[in-house]
């Protein structure tokens, strides 16, 4: 089927492109952009002035499946995705079994084709089980189709491996993607070291546990000359760190997540599970200063970290709790509300991060809205309200902290390869 999207706003920055134009769609590829299209057998999907994007590209989720699959699934979390207007996303590897040889990354890819609505592809373990002892066969995987590898959760704290691992990623051109926390600083700590911390009673994690591990592999990925990506990071310290190391032209880009560029630790007060996460939320001066790192393009993906969790995980005592909130549906939103109606980022600078940015990263032939490119496309009102309840998700999860929230910015109707897998009601 041919479909025809009219009177959108394109925002494409992979082309530069920022004007209204018609999208001629065809057996699943773009086929035309230009000013006014016309062709009696594509259906038409009127865009009403709204904003055309390449669909969304999420690097770090968290789907579960196998192993976790009460909390969400292959499906459920492409459903979820869908509705965020996220075509693609890259599944972190702590499953259970981790995602650490080449037949775990094909049932990857096989659970992605089987739900058929999103591109889901699997990043790698970096060590066997995730266990920080003995590097995973980092060749099998990427021959398998991992798309880069990560023990996320859980910091490779041998640096040595961590050098071998780069080395090996430099072979097969993949992005080695590192949680950063010194796990002996950390400890059993389960908040931010500061104030609000102090004053509740809960232990802090200080910011040198990230910012120790950011400088120590940053240093790492100079002398191996591999590509090193730093998650979610929550200072001000990381943040100059990745400043610093790219004057020096290290290989090295980072990604921050909506909840931290939308909360702080101050959040805290109630002991509300649903804001404690890890990274955790910190200071209102290091939100400030990764806000800045977005706006000078230190910072070069926003990323979800997508990580549902049932009740029984959630609904418990702070120490007990499990880390992480479900971020998929609730990104487009929050990215309008705090980062492109106060002026931190333009349009065109928000949908660099989350499509053409991440898809170089993971080496995604994705991000883009070029003639011939897959037809992945989001249609999103920017003056929309919507208003986050627990009814608004698609995850089998619903432990957010925004619900309660009503935020600007709403995914209207998503395409997948030419083909509706998302349409706002």
């Amino acid at each position: 089927m041919k479909l025809l999207l009219k009177n959108g706003l394109i925002v494409d920055p992979a082309n530069k492109r920022e004007e209204n134009a018609d999208v001629l769609i065809n057996n699943g590829k773009i086929e035309k952009i230009a000013k006014s299209i016309t062709d009696r057998d594509a259906k038409i999907i009127d865009a009403g002035n709204r904003v055309v994007m390449p669909g969304f590209i999420d690097m770090h989720v968290h789907f579960r499946e196998p192993g976790f699959e009460y909390k969400e699934t292959i499906e459920s979390g492409s459903r979820a995705a869908a509705k965020g207007g996220f075509t693609t996303v890259a599944c972190m590897p702590n499953t259970d079994p981790a995602i650490d040889n080449q037949a775990m990354v094909e049932f990857i890819n096989m659970k992605s084709k089987q739900v058929g609505l999103i591109d889901v592809k699997a990043i790698g373990a970096i060590t066997k089980g995730r266990a920080g002892q003995e590097l995973a066969p980092i060749g099998e995987l990427f021959k398998a189709g991992a798309v880069a590898i990560s023990d996320d959760g859980a910091t490779v704290m041998n640096a040595e491996i961590v050098r071998r691992a780069l080395q090996y990623c430099r072979m097969f051109n993949m992005t080695l993607i590192e949680h950063c926390e010194d796990m002996n600083l950390a400890g059993d700590s389960n908040a931010n070291e500061g104030y609000y911390g102090t004053m509740l009673g809960l232990k802090g994690i200080p910011a040198s546990a990230e910012e120790s591990i950011a400088a120590r592999d940053i240093m790492i990925a100079r002398d191996a000359k591999g590509r090193l990506h730093l998650a979610h990071l929550s200072t001000a310290g990381s943040v100059e760190i990745l400043k610093w190391a790219k004057k020096q032209g290290i290989n090295v880009t980072a990604e921050v997540t909506p909840h931290h560029f939308s909360l702080d630790d101050s959040s805290l007060v109630d002991y509300d599970t649903n804001f404690k996460i890890n990274p955790p939320l910190r200071s209102k001066e290091d939100v400030k200063a990764l806000k800045k790192g977005l706006k000078d393009g230190t910072i070069d993906v926003i990323a979800t970290d997508h990580a549902p969790h049932a009740e029984l995980d959630k609904h418990v005592e702070w120490n007990n709790a499990a880390y992480g909130i479900i971020g998929l549906e609730t990104a487009f939103p929050l990215i309008i509300t705090e980062l492109v109606g106060p002026g931190v980022l333009t349009i065109s600078e928000e949908v660099e991060k989350i499509t053409i940015n991440p898809a170089r990263i993971l080496n995604l032939n994705k991000g883009t809205m070029s003639e011939g490119a897959d037809a992945d496309i989001v249609i999103a009102d920017l003056e929309k309200v919507v208003e986050i309840t627990e009814d608004f998700f698609g995850s089998r999860s619903s432990n957010s902290p925004f619900i309660g929230r009503k935020l600007k910015g709403s995914v209207e109707t998503v395409l997948k390869s030419g083909r509706v897998v998302y349409e706002a009601k």
